[in-house]
């Protein structure tokens, strides 16, 4: 069986479209098989989003795990802010590409990168809904390593669900970063970690 993490070349294509409102603008996304919530927006990076549109955020975004492309597109689109997407998945990649061009955005990049492999220079906000099915080992090199590609004010935002580790991740997280839990819904955990 694929994940969404991983690059399966044998995996059928089910190219579709996708359409989500967020603040009352509309989005259209492409998704597909093999690919982070191919049926569309799902619950917790939709929370995550609505919890970070509420912050004033200075400097350049950086979306690890971007999948199709949502977090940085929709935040592109609201901040007018300068946006790199990086992912592991060669298809996710290429969705967001078209993702970004069909929704209007400038100034995004996409970077086939293994975490921070690639990733050059410092951001002002990190997101991430990160792929938990990959393990935990996985999860901790994207939520640890954000420290050392965010600026001295630079903000971390994810979103983890209580009955997949946020408690344990959040202990884990207190010795790197000030840890806020800003929203928790239907067992959904928003969390902003500042640079200790």
């Amino acid at each position: 069986m694929s994940h969404y993490f991983e690059n399966d070349e044998n995996l059928k294509s089910n190219r579709k479209k996708t359409i989500c409102t967020i603040n009352d603008v509309s989005f259209t996304f492409y998704t597909d098989s093999g690919v982070f919530a191919k049926k569309g927006l799902d619950f917790g990076s939709r929370l995550l989003l609505l919890t970070v549109l509420k912050e004033k955020i200075k400097g350049n975004v950086l979306d690890v795990g971007c999948g199709y492309g949502v977090l940085g597109i929709v935040l592109n689109k609201f901040w007018r802010v300068p946006v790199v997407m990086v992912d592991i998945n060669k298809r996710a990649l290429h969705l967001a590409e078209d993702n970004k061009k069909i929704n209007g955005c400038e100034n995004v990049s996409v970077i086939e990168s293994d975490c921070y492999q690639k990733v050059e220079g410092k951001y002002g906000l990190i997101i991430t809904n990160p792929p938990i099915r990959a393990g935990a080992k996985k999860v901790y090199e994207i939520l640890l390593g954000a420290k050392d590609h965010l600026e001295d004010d630079g903000i971390l935002y994810f979103v983890i669900r209580k009955d997949q580790g946020a408690k344990t991740t959040i202990s884990a997280l207190k010795e790197a970063y000030n840890i806020t839990i800003v929203e928790k819904k239907k067992g959904f955990f928003i969390i902003r970690a500042k640079k200790c």
